[in-house]
Parts: C-alpha cells; structure tokens; sequence
C-alpha cells in the first residue's frame, strides 16, 4: 500500500498537479502509513515534511461542529432551537429569490446551521443573499490589516443584516453556516472560539500545532498555496474568505467554517478521538453520546441530498449532516467507501476521512488553490486503502 501511495504522489508531483502533499493512513489506532513528496516551498526548495502546517480552510468545519456538540452535552444548546434564542440579531430575517423580498415563515435553528440548510449564503453573483454576504467577506479583508478588524460577533451580526436564499430548512445550500456557528460557540461558551477550542480540544489532544494562526518560530513550517499558470505552479499569494495569506497574527474573526492551521498528525489526533468515542491516551475529550450524535446524526431530510450531489458529484451516495459528508448508501457511491464513512476537506485541497466501520483514518495534506488536481488525487488514494485495509 505505501509503495502504491508514494508512487501516485510522486507521479502527481512530477506531472505538475500538486507542488506536494503528505498522507497519514491509521487503523484501529495504530499508524499504517506515511507518504510524503514533492515541494511545501519550491523557490527555497524545503519539501514537504510530517510537521508541515497546512491552511484548512473548510477542513474547519468539523472541529466546529464537535465544539457546538459539545455544548450540546451540557445543556448549553439545543439544536432545535431558533438561533435568535442565542443570538436575538437573527430573530427578523427576510428572504430574497429573484429580487422579491420577504419576512422569513421560519426561524433559522442551531441544527439548520449544522446541516446548511439555513440559506446563509456564502459570496456568490447569482443571488441576492451571495451578493450581500460578498459585501461582508469583503468588509472583512478590506479591515484585515485595519486598526478595527472584523471579529466574530460582528461578523455574525453582519451576516444576520444579510437576506436568506430559500426559507430556513427547505434545502442544502453551501455557505456560511459554519461561521456563524463559531460565534455561536463564542457567545455560549462565554470566551473567544478560540480560546474555547484550545481549552477543549487542542490542549487534552497536545494538538500543538493546530490554531487561527501560526506563530512566527513556526513560520518556516507553513506551506505556500500554489496555483496553475503557463509557466508551472506559481505561488498564490492571496486572502480568501476573510483570512489572511500569512497567519502571522491571532485574527480577530475566528472563522469556524475555514480559519484553523494544522498538521496530520495533529488532525489525525481529534479524527482518532473521534473513532474511539470521544477518548484518547486516556483522556476523555467528548461524551460518548455525543459523539455518536455528530457522526451518525443531524443528517439531510430525505430527498435533499440532490443539492449536495449538484455541488459535487462525486458524493452520490452521500448525505451531509454536522458540518460533514456522510456515506449513507454504498450502492451509489463512485469510490471505495462504507456505509457511515464521515469527513470533509478545504479549499486548498487537505482531506480528512474516518471509516468507523472498518477502522481506518485517513488524512491528506496539500496547499493548490481550489484544490486543483488534486481531488483526482485523494479519491485515488482512498481507493488504495479501503482496497488494503477494509
């Protein structure tokens, strides 16, 4: 199985589809497998390394979710409930199809936000409520380097001025659900998302590596983004979704839907805690229950997982409940996967898959922009696994 990985890594690298990328393959909580090739920095020629930090982006979402679970386990939300019960801002919100405008017959609820079926958009031309969350995004990077940067709560009662794109629950809907989660998880849990986060996840897992920003004695470890040109993979230097190129500072928006930095290792140690039920190395992170409820619950009604497949064919067979992908039927599925495999990916192209039902994690690690190439990539890889390891 290694020997097969390394050799589509290698062949990625040489071919120009990725400048590198890494894979963590573990199963029943021991390490099977790690591959590494290519270039995290190729003007300065640094390859990519095990302790290479990779920008998440939607990769995000996840620990999210786990964090809005977890408060969930102790009474402090209900994913019934209407999301102005804690946060009064979203109580009158409109929706907006086709330029006529209206009061929205529904509330929006902490489990609309958990399954994206709020109709909070994220930036987009082709609806009123994209466009109006554009204009937030900008505002953002617009104050990025701003003596008055966007923080979290004001990103939340921004997004709340914003007009829905379809009535709370009606269908899926990419968009910036996750985002306001994490002002949620800041408002509840009564301190930053990320001090929440540190206190709950990152320092029990020794996740030492994982945070909104990478300080400047890691600096050398994180991997520049790579795009396509005429000319080869070319740096892409650029701020997206309100987060800076260069995580050299602690954002004052702490973006639960793509904000986090991390390695395989140390994602590999919240999916592992995930697959042992909430523990790991003796240390008891979330109940059980709960993490049997972010795994197996909060899924799609029946029938909408069309929007999900109309994003992205590739998970025919999938359905999409708390911040993640969930495989519900094997039967339609395009690649090697089983019933209950949960995950999600970012942006650039990092890929986190746990497969409860035959133990097997996987992680994937790269830096091109809008992932590129490098989706072809990982299926493949994942097929070589399951083939191994199932």
């Amino acid at each position: 199985m290694k020997n097969k990985i390394n050799e589509l890594l290698k062949t990625a690298v040489e071919s120009g589809d990725t400048a590198g990328a890494n894979v963590l393959v573990i199963k029943d909580g021991k390490e099977i497998a790690y591959c590494a090739s290519g270039m995290r920095d190729i003007e300065n020629k640094i390859p990519i390394s095990r302790d290479t930090i990779f920008r998440l982006y939607s990769q995000t979402k996840p620990i999210t979710a786990a964090a809005v679970m977890l408060l969930v386990s102790r009474g402090k939300i209900d994913l019934n409930a209407w999301l102005s019960d804690y946060m009064p801002e979203f109580s009158d919100m409109y929706v907006n199809i086709g330029g006529e405008r209206r009061p929205a017959a529904n509330h929006i609820t902490v489990g609309n936000l958990m399954n994206m079926t709020s109709g909070l958009a994220y930036p987009d031309g082709a609806t009123e409520g994209g466009k109006q969350s554009g204009e937030v995004f900008w505002t953002i990077e617009n104050r990025l380097f701003s003596d008055e940067p966007v923080t979290t709560e004001k990103f939340a009662e921004m997004m709340s001025k914003t007009d829905l794109c379809f009535e709370p629950g009606e269908r899926f809907m990419y968009g910036a659900s996750a985002d306001v989660l994490g002002a949620l998880v800041e408002k509840v849990g009564g301190m930053s998302f990320r001090d929440f986060l540190i206190e709950n996840f990152f320092e029990p897992l020794e996740m030492n590596d994982t945070d909104f920003y990478v300080p400047a004695e890691k600096s050398a470890r994180l991997a520049k983004v790579y795009d396509y040109s005429e000319n080869g993979l070319t740096e892409c230097r650029t701020n997206h979704l309100g987060l800076r190129y260069e995580r050299d500072v602690i954002p004052a928006f702490q973006s639960g839907g793509a904000g986090l930095c991390s390695t395989l290792d140390d994602y590999g140690k919240f999916a592992s805690m995930l697959m042992n039920g909430g523990q790991l190395d003796g240390k008891r992170i979330m109940p059980e229950a709960a993490v049997r409820l972010l795994t197996c619950g909060g899924r799609l009604p029946r029938g909408k997982e069309k929007h999900l497949q109309e994003c992205w064919s590739w998970m025919s067979g999938y359905t999409y409940g708390n911040l993640m992908r969930v495989c519900e039927d094997e039967s339609r599925v395009m690649l090697f996967s089983s019933k209950g495999e949960y995950g999600w990916d970012g942006w650039l192209g990092t890929f986190f898959s746990n497969e409860p039902a035959h133990g097997i994690t996987l992680l994937f690690g790269t830096q091109q922009a809008g992932i590129g190439r490098t989706g072809t990539l990982v299926r493949s890889i994942k097929n070589i696994v399951m083939s191994e390891l199932a």
